[in-house]
């Protein structure tokens, strides 16, 4: 993986680890990921954090959704595979690529949700 600097790739590791510990049927949002990683406000920058992941990683990327709870990916950027391992974790995906974040949000306990 290639990182501009050593702080950004400091940045990255923090979100990996938040991703990393979210269980097996829950999600995240992208600003949450952020803010458990005292790092609020940097919704955007854990999108391409999760971008930079090399194919085979351990860190379970498709775990993390948008605010609205849908798949962020699009067609040709693996939606279908997101869908695929969310369904695979007994995460119900809507047909426009939703989830029910109600039911199915990581909270860590004395945690709230952004």
């Amino acid at each position: 993986m290639h990182v501009k600097n050593r702080e950004m790739w400091l940045r990255y590791e923090r979100y990996y680890a938040v991703v990393r510990a979210t269980p097996s049927g829950r999600v995240v949002s992208y600003g949450q990921v952020a803010a458990l990683a005292d790092l609020p406000g940097r919704a955007r920058e854990v999108g391409r954090a999760l971008a930079m992941l090399p194919v085979g990683s351990d860190v379970p990327w498709y775990r993390v959704v948008n605010a609205a709870g849908r798949i962020a990916l699009g067609a040709s950027r693996g939606l279908e595979a997101q869908r695929e391992r969310l369904e695979g974790e007994g995460i119900a995906v809507s047909e426009d690529g939703r989830v029910k974040l109600r039911e199915c949000r990581w909270l860590p306990a004395g945690v709230g949700g952004a």
